[in-house]
């Protein structure tokens, strides 16, 4: 018998603030952009803490600026479901730029190059249709344009996908990039060497 059975209630009980304390607890991905300031990353990461929240892991690539200037940090965490809406508006409170928010959704990464008229063929187009019709999130992009954006270029995008879904993301990248004429370098699978 279950200690919910024993105690006769299967609602979980509230904690001081009302918040239910079950062990409920669920993973997020919050995706920030910051100044490239110093003490920002600390600034971004406080309102997390103070609202409940457990640090899972910080993605910082400093080296990587977003088309605003700022740098792109993805943080992992943990909380009751109910508190994470409070840590999102504490972040936005704080004057923290959130681009994306909600439970953590992708288990594994992939990388792959995409060549060709990457900024003539409407690269935030080529992302947004990543992130909705090709089912991956973009972790990270760099853009290598050497002749200047009238010619062809490079990017590697990372991509957070679904466990197990490799391939059919694979499928749909192969699609976006026929329908763009852009040249797809698929990552080496492991197999029989």
């Amino acid at each position: 018998m279950t200690d919910e059975c024993a105690s006769g209630s299967s609602t979980p009980a509230p904690d001081a603030e009302g918040v239910e304390t079950d062990g409920g607890i669920q993973a997020y991905t919050v995706r920030l952009e910051l100044v490239d300031e110093p003490g920002e990353l600390l600034r971004a990461l406080t309102p997390i803490g103070e609202n409940g929240g457990n640090l899972l892991s910080i993605h910082h690539e400093r080296g990587n600026i977003t088309p605003r200037g700022h740098i792109p940090v993805e943080v992992d965490l943990e909380c009751a479901p109910a508190r994470f809406d409070d840590i999102v508006q504490a972040l936005r409170d704080a004057g923290i730029n959130v681009i994306q928010a909600g439970p953590e959704r992708y288990g594994e990464e992939l990388s792959v190059v995409l060549v060709g008229h990457l900024v003539e063929t409407d690269l935030s187009d080529t992302l947004s249709t990543i992130g909705h019709d090709v089912n991956a999130s973009v972790v990270d992009l760099s853009l290598a344009a050497p002749d200047g954006m009238a010619e062809p270029s490079s990017a590697r995008v990372r991509l957070a996908i679904d466990s197990g879904n490799a391939a059919a993301v694979l499928e749909s990248l192969r699609e976006l990039a026929d329908a763009k004429d852009l040249c797809l370098v698929e990552p080496l699978v492991g197999g029989d060497a």
